[in-house]
């Protein structure tokens, strides 16, 4: 293992640990934590007229349509990042001809983990 490498790792165990409550963090939040990413990277696609839109049906401007998921089923399983289709899209696990945000690469490590720990806490608004 690099040094590079460890670091990036001990950072996102940090991130984790913070983010699960072992530094007396808040539990995270849709609109505080999740909102902001997908704002950032998502919405301008996955909104009425957009292509991820028109082609899944998955409205990503709110809580309620990102719960609701697509003509195909729910993205998020409350509790099980594994099992969350949005958890494998954007953190580049499933076939990169259709990883999330599309033509982009897969997000920022820490924006992954902070949507993986975020779907394993209950995925709250």
């Amino acid at each position: 293992m690099t040094k590079q490498s460890a670091l990036l790792a001990i950072s996102a165990l940090a991130v984790v640990l913070l983010q699960t409550g072992c530094g007396g963090e808040k539990p995270l939040t849709y609109q505080a934590n999740i909102k902001p990413i997908l704002d950032a990277n998502c919405v301008k696609c996955h909104v009425p007229g957009g292509k991820g839109f028109n082609k899944t049906g998955l409205l990503l401007n709110s809580y309620d349509g990102l719960m609701k998921g697509t003509q195909f089923g729910p993205v998020v399983v409350p509790g099980s990042s594994v099992s969350s289709t949005l958890y494998r899209l954007v953190s580049g696990k499933a076939d990169p001809s259709i990883s999330m945000p599309h033509g982009m690469g897969p997000l920022p490590e820490a924006d992954v983990t902070t949507i993986a720990t975020w779907i394993d806490q209950g995925a709250k608004n």
